[in-house]
């Protein structure tokens, strides 16, 4: 995780740098652009790929949350009826 953040910021320095260079007139590092371009598509499908798999997760998680409903409904049903037959 510390690493990722060392990229990333490493990275983000290295955008600024760009960023300064044009605005001092100099020629841009097309070499370095991609590369940057690259590693910032590269994190972004990371985060897309950990965000889907947090989204089937809490969907999974909501399916057995709406099954022990269910079961719980069916069981205070059964006491309901059992109640029911008592004199």
């Amino acid at each position: 995780m510390i690493q990722k953040l060392e990229r990333q910021l490493k990275a983000s320095l290295s955008s600024k740098a760009e960023i300064e260079n044009l605005k001092a007139g100099q020629t841009p590092d097309l070499g370095a652009m991609k590369h940057n371009i690259d590693f910032a598509l590269q994190n972004l499908h990371k985060i897309i790929m950990g965000a889907n798999w947090s989204i089937k997760q809490l969907a999974s998680g909501a399916e057995s949350l709406h099954f022990v409903v269910e079961v719980l409904e069916s069981t205070g049903k059964i006491h309901e009826v059992e109640a029911e037959k008592e004199p």
